[in-house]
Parts: C-alpha cells; sequence; structure tokens
C-alpha cells in the first residue's frame, strides 16, 4: 500500500508543468505563474529561489480585511485627529528633530521641504521608526496582489518591485516585514517608491530605508520635491464663513485644488490669512470636528501630501502635528532664550 501511494505521488508530480512554481496558500494562481516566468525571464530570480520563496508565502487575510476598512474611509476628522496629535507624538518628535537636526536642515536647503513637514510624516507612519509594521511584505503583497481584485494591478507590480528592491538592496524577502499594504521602513515607502525615489542621504552607497532614519529624512524630502511641493508656500489654513453659498464649493471628492480664493469668497468662505493672491490655487474643505464643521483652506502643498496616502484626513494629520511640533520648537526655544537672558540677582 506505502509503494503505491508513493507511486501514485510521483505520478502525480510528473504531470505538473516543468515550470509550476510551488507557491504556498498561492498554488496554481495563474497570476503568480505569469510573474515569476517575468522575474525568470529577466534574470532578477533562479527557478530554485522562487520555488523556494513563494512555496513559504502565507495568505495574509487580516491585510485583506485592513484593505477593505482603512481608517481614512471610515472615521470623522474628530476621531481621526486624537491619534496622531497627542502629545507624546509632539515631544517624541522635538526630540526626533534635535538629534538629527543637521540632516533635516539638509533636506531643506535641497528639497524645500521644512523640517517639521518631514518630520511629520515619520510621526504619522511609524511614531518616528518606533512602528514600522508587524506583517511579512511579501505575504502581503502577494495576498494584495492576487486577492485584492479592485487593486490588484497594482499591487503585482509592487510585489515585482518588491523582489527586486530586495536583490538590490541585500535584503531576505522572507524577512522584511511592514505594514499591512507593503510599506516598509522609518517613511513606509511602497517598493516602487523606495527604487524610484529613496535616496542615500548620508554618503554610505546605499538608501536603506529601514534602519536609517537620515535616509529616510533624504528620501522623504525627495518624494515631496518630485510630487510638486513648492518651497515657502502655504499648505493649509482655517476658512472663515461669510457668506450663505459656501457650500456650493466644498471639495469633497477631488485631491486636488479646483478654485481660486477670489472663488471661494464669491461664495462666503475667506482665507483667515489675507495676504496671499486673489488668484492662488485652493480647495475648501469640510472637516466634521468637535464642534461640528470645520473649514479649511487646502493649497497644492496640501495635496502633495495625499500623494503619500490619498485621504484628505491623512494629510490634514500631518499639516497639523507639523505645526504642533514647529510651535512646541519655538516656545522651548523662546524659554531657553528667556533664561539665558534672566539677569541673576545679586547676592543680598
Amino acid at each position: 500500500m506505502i509503494v503505491l501511494l508513493k507511486f501514485l505521488s510521483c505520478a502525480v508530480f510528473a504531470l505538473l508543468p516543468l515550470n509550476q512554481i510551488h507557491a504556498g496558500d498561492f498554488d496554481n494562481y495563474e497570476e503568480l505563474n505569469a510573474l515569476i516566468a517575468n522575474l525568470e525571464r529577466e534574470a532578477i530570480y533562479s527557478k530554485d529561489e522562487l520555488n523556494n520563496l513563494f512555496s513559504q508565502v502565507k495568505r495574509q487575510n487580516k491585510a485583506l480585511e485592513a484593505m477593505m476598512r482603512p481608517a481614512e474611509s471610515v472615521k470623522e476628522w474628530k476621531d481621526y485627529r486624537p491619534s496622531f496629535l497627542a502629545n507624546e507624538r509632539i515631544n517624541k518628535g522635538l526630540e526626533f528633530w534635535e538629534q538629527h537636526r543637521e540632516p533635516l536642515e539638509v533636506a531643506e536647503q535641497q528639497f524645500g521641504v521644512p523640517p517639521e513637514m518631514i518630520i511629520a510624516i515619520l510621526g504619522v507612519e511609524t511614531k518616528y521608526g518606533g512602528n514600522k509594521g508587524s506583517f511579512r511584505v511579501l505575504d502581503t503583497l502577494t495576498t494584495l496582489a492576487f486577492d485584492f481584485p479592485r487593486r490588484s494591478t497594482f499591487f503585482r507590480q509592487e510585489l515585482k518591485h518588491f523582489l527586486i528592491l530586495s536583490k538590490q538592496q541585500g535584503l531576505n524577502p522572507l524577512e522584511v516585514q511592514g505594514s499591512y499594504a507593503g510599506a516598509m521602513g522609518y517613511p513606509q515607502f511602497m517598493p516602487s517608491s523606495w527604487r524610484n525615489l529613496g535616496i542615500d542621504f548620508d554618503g554610505d552607497n546605499k538608501a536603506d530605508l529601514i534602519n536609517n532614519p537620515i535616509d529616510a529624512i533624504g528620501s522623504i524630502g525627495n518624494y515631496f520635491a518630485a510630487n510638486g511641493w513648492q518651497k515657502d508656500q502655504p499648505i493649509a489654513m482655517r476658512g472663515k464663513i461669510t457668506g450663505d453659498n459656501y457650500d456650493e464649493i466644498i471639495n469633497s471628492k477631488e485631491l486636488k485644488t479646483l478654485n481660486t480664493l477670489a472663488e471661494l469668497q464669491a461664495k462666503g468662505l475667506n482665507a483667515s490669512d489675507n495676504t496671499l493672491a486673489a488668484t492662488t490655487p485652493v480647495s475648501a474643505l469640510r472637516l466634521q470636528g468637535n464642534n461640528g464643521a470645520e473649514f479649511w483652506l487646502a493649497f497644492d502643498n496640501f495635496y502633495v501630501i495625499t500623494k503619500y496616502n490619498r485621504s484628505t484626513l491623512y494629510a490634514m494629520a500631518v499639516f497639523q502635528l507639523s505645526q504642533a511640533i514647529k510651535d512646541a520648537r519655538q516656545q522651548l526655544k523662546t524659554a531657553q532664550e528667556s533664561l539665558n537672558t534672566t539677569p541673576v540677582s545679586p547676592a543680598q
């Protein structure tokens, strides 16, 4: 009987296509086999390497569930904001600024992105490197590439980028961890962003976004610059209701500026800063705060932030955290200067 079972097992194996990959939870997925064949043709991986990698891949149902209910889609601003504007995150941002003051200044000079904005991205994404994600990236990207039809094209490309990136960076694809969407490292770059916009910022000839905060700082600056960041231009500010037709001008869907300040004013929504030109591109946002609606004016730089995460709530959290860190740093600086300039009373 045992001999017969061994014979049948060998016979079944012999009937498999010669190029069949044993892909763990994804055996017999036609799209995966096509991707594997492509990687082989491009001589990026050998067949044995791919067999070894994909035989160990596990479907991540938690990643699928998280993709269906991201916080940015199910929460109102009043519930989303507290997660990112807590005092602990602000204080850790101050510590990060002090620790990495020089590379942050260089990044601002090179890319035009202020330190507080880079720090806020790191604060929102990973708490300054404290939480880089606990999902195995190969598992999540494979799962989303082949079992998440709505965005399968995107994640299939990211899976390929990840495998190529692993070769380029000398990473073991089975060990790299990240978010439920496959983002990695201090700045939570997707593999394609890492390959295209991740940079070596400390001169060691390697763009290491997992372990090197300096490379992360430069890469975020480079990412913002590549996506159209404008130095010294406004990001967002509160709007003031001055008329009755402001509802008609609210941008609830498009992640871009749709109007000018003059057009918003004509509908009854003014900027809190009256020094900006009437022709300045802008969109009006309505967010649900603790006391009802909050009206915000979002400028082109605000929508550069949404290139990182396509959500106005995310961009607003980054913006407000950046301002909170900047304000706290200025207050600390003022307090220190006051102590240094206070005259010492003569001894009695």
